[in-house]
This record gives C-alpha cells, sequence and structure tokens, in this order.
C-alpha cells in the first residue's frame, strides 16, 4: 500500500525535476502540503542524497530562503520522436540533461512497422543505465490520449494503430504517447520559456508546419487528441495539394515540399535539389531564393494571426528545423503578422528557438517527466511513472 508519505517523497522528486530549484516554501504552496511535511519529506531525501541544497535567495524578511535541487540521477526517462524515416532516440535524466542520443532507421509503411518499433524501443531500455521511469513517444498526427495511445498519422500511414498498448506489452514499462509537436509544448512548460506563462503557442515550422497550444497552464489536445494543426488552414482557394487531401492548406505551401515546388517554379534550384539547395542559395544572396522564403513568412503571418484572434495567447513561440533560416523568414513574417492583427493584438510577442533533431525526443521524454508530479493527464500510464518514482523515494529506507 502507498502511504502518505511515500506520495510526497515522489511529489517533491517529480516537482524539482521538472520545475527546477525551489524553496521549502514554494514546494508546499505548490503540492499543497504544510510546510512541516515538507520539511520533514526533504530531510529524508537530503539524507538519502536525493536531494542538494543550493544557494540561498532573498526572503521578504528573516534567514534567506534555501533552494533545493534535485540529484539529476535519481531517475530518468527516454524519449523517442518517430519520424517518416527514422526514430530520433534520447535517455535522459529527471531533470532533463540528455544523457545520450541517437537516431535508428524506420520505415513506417513495412507492415511489421509496430514490430520493428517495439524492438528499437526495446533495445534502448534494455541499454538505460539507472532508474526508468518510463519511455515517452512523440509521433506527427492524432493521438486520442496519452493514456491509450492509439495513433491516425497519415504522414506515418497509420490508422487507429495501438501504439501505446503494443509498447508497453513489449516493454513492460510505462508508456506516454502523444502528437509530437504537444510535446514539444509540454517540455517549454516544464523547462522552457512557458514556465513563465500560463498561455502560449508553440508553432513548428519543418517538413510540416504544428502548433501546441496551452491555456492555463496546460496542453489543449482538443476532443479526439488532433487541436493545433494550424498546418490545414486554408490559406488560398486553388493551390498545391496537401498531405491531408485539400487543397490550399498553409502546410502545402510552405512545409517543405511547398517551398521546394515554390523555388523549382522559378528555376532558383534543379528538380532533384532539396532543401539544403535552398537554404544555400538563399545565403549565397540568391533573391529569388529568399523571396520563397519570404512569401512563406507572409503566410504564416496571416495564418497565425487567426489563431492568435482565436486562442489570445500571452506568447508565441518559433522552432523547428525551419528555423535554421529564420532570417530570410523574418520579414516577410513580421509585416504580415503585425498587419493582419486587430490593433489590439498587434503587441502579442513571439520568440524563436534554436533547434537541433534531439529537442523532438526530448520533448517526448518530457511526458513521463511531466506526468511525475501531475496526476490528471496521462491515467494509468501516469500512475505507474509516480510508483517508480517511488520506489526511488523509498529506496533508502530498504
Amino acid at each position: 500500500m502507498t502511504t502518505r508519505g511515500d506520495l510526497v517523497r515522489a511529489a517533491v522528486l517529480g516537482l524539482l525535476g521538472t520545475r527546477g530549484p525551489s524553496s521549502r516554501a514554494e514546494i508546499a504552496r505548490s503540492l499543497g502540503v504544510s510546510p512541516a511535511t515538507v520539511t520533514q519529506t526533504t530531510k529524508e531525501l537530503l539524507a538519502r542524497e536525493l536531494v542538494t541544497e543550493l544557494e540561498s535567495v532573498p526572503s521578504q524578511g528573516g534567514r534567506p530562503a534555501r533552494l533545493l535541487g534535485l540529484v539529476r540521477t535519481a531517475g530518468g526517462a527516454i524519449g523517442a520522436k518517430v519520424t517518416a524515416d527514422h526514430v530520433a532516440l534520447v535517455s535522459v535524466d529527471l531533470d532533463g540533461t540528455v544523457r545520450s542520443s541517437r537516431t535508428v532507421p524506420f520505415d513506417p509503411a513495412h507492415p511489421s512497422a509496430l514490430d520493428a518499433l517495439c524492438d528499437i524501443l526495446r533495445a534502448a531500455v534494455d541499454a538505460h543505465d539507472g532508474h526508468l521511469l518510463g519511455v515517452g513517444v512523440g509521433l506527427p498526427g492524432a493521438v486520442d490520449s496519452q493514456a491509450s495511445g492509439v495513433v491516425d498519422a497519415p504522414t506515418l500511414g497509420w490508422d487507429r494503430a495501438p501504439v501505446g498498448p503494443r509498447l508497453r506489452d513489449a516493454l513492460g514499462v510505462p508508456v506516454l504517447v502523444d502528437n509530437d509537436v504537444n510535446t514539444l509544448a509540454a517540455a517549454e512548460s516544464v523547462y522552457g520559456i512557458g514556465r513563465r506563462h500560463s498561455s502560449y503557442l508553440v508553432v513548428t515550422i519543418g517538413r510540416g508546419i504544428g502548433c501546441g497550444i496551452v491555456t492555463q497552464g496546460s496542453v489543449s489536445r482538443g476532443a479526439h487528441g488532433g487541436a493545433g494543426e494550424i498546418g490545414h488552414i486554408p490559406v488560398t482557394v486553388d493551390g498545391p495539394v496537401c498531405g491531408c487531401g485539400n487543397t490550399g492548406c498553409l502546410e502545402a505551401h510552405i512545409g517543405e515540399s511547398g517551398l521546394l515546388a515554390a523555388a523549382r517554379a522559378t528555376g532558383v534550384v534543379g528538380p532533384d535539389a532539396g532543401m539544403t539547395e535552398l537554404a544555400a542559395a538563399a545565403h549565397a544572396g540568391e533573391e529569388r531564393a529568399q523571396a520563397v522564403y519570404a512569401e512563406a513568412g507572409r503566410l504564416l503571418g496571416r495564418g497565425l494571426s487567426g489563431v492568435v484572434h482565436i486562442l489570445d495567447p500571452e506568447l508565441i513561440v518559433l522552432m523547428g528545423e525551419g528555423m535554421t533560416e529564420w532570417t530570410f523568414w523574418q520579414g516577410g513574417f513580421e509585416e504580415s503578422f503585425r498587419r493582419h492583427l486587430m490593433p489590439a493584438r498587434r503587441g502579442v510577442p513571439y520568440v524563436t528557438e534554436s533547434w537541433t533533431e534531439s529537442q523532438w525526443a526530448v520533448g517526448a521524454a518530457c511526458l513521463v517527466l511531466a506526468s511525475s508530479f501531475d496526476a490528471d493527464t496521462a491515467g494509468e500510464q501516469g500512475e505507474l511513472v509516480r510508483a517508480r518514482l517511488q520506489d526511488v523515494a523509498t529506496a533508502g529506507a530498504r
């Protein structure tokens, strides 16, 4: 039977791991427990070397408050980002520090694709050193819920694919599955600029266009797990065919395939060229290449202004593979975005973040790390994660 003390120990570790160093008073407020309970619990965790005392911070009178930090090796998670041709993997500590990362070739169209994914993740679980709390998986599609993990992902060719159930049976550890952009939004809330905001958007630019929506501190997933598909907002009446089957979608114009089609149509790059060649031409000063990005920025600004009018976020975070060429998008985006906003909304800020391939997988791992103290998001799988964290918290007593 799990005691109240076990739950508090697990919650303190989860909170420090995902929110960073905190004072005892902050921990008590966040967890809704008494200061005396936090004092006793953290005394035990300090003795077991799961928590350490850090620097002091000014207080409103009396002695300075001492911050407590997690000993990051107290637990860990594996994150996997599934794409159309590979799986990106990371192993992370409870504070989000990346231990290792790698990519593995993957063909989602193969009849035994789910078996192959099980094999890839089983190898990662076997190689994980330390106490593994669980596995997070991010995919480019709609996931009915983190707890269930049934996936509709047209870009992978998956329709009602039982990703979560298959992986749980194969791995024997908690597995949380979600849309890949939602995982990035969750990671921003735990580790990034989102920690200072309760309502914001995470917009990704790359092969596709996605949007993670955070309102009142929670990721909005929609009725069927498909919220945030801004790439399928129609921006032209007659336009290129999108992967969703419609025409004129934002993604069809400014996703990677749309950018390349526009560049080839103007002769900027040849018929067999890819994004590397288009980017190189823009960096070399080729005005037609730069114009392709500028027009994409204008379309993105127009589409995103409509989203802002609907959701009224405090902030927009722009990230993704396409951010390496953001300097060529920015002029068109800034002018179009501000012009299409109502006057009262024109001051909404946006920030851009640098990008690495492993960020997708770190976001997936964050599904596990965040569930260590969030009792409402991941259902039974979240409970299993917290049970594993309790094992860490009580190990010193055995």
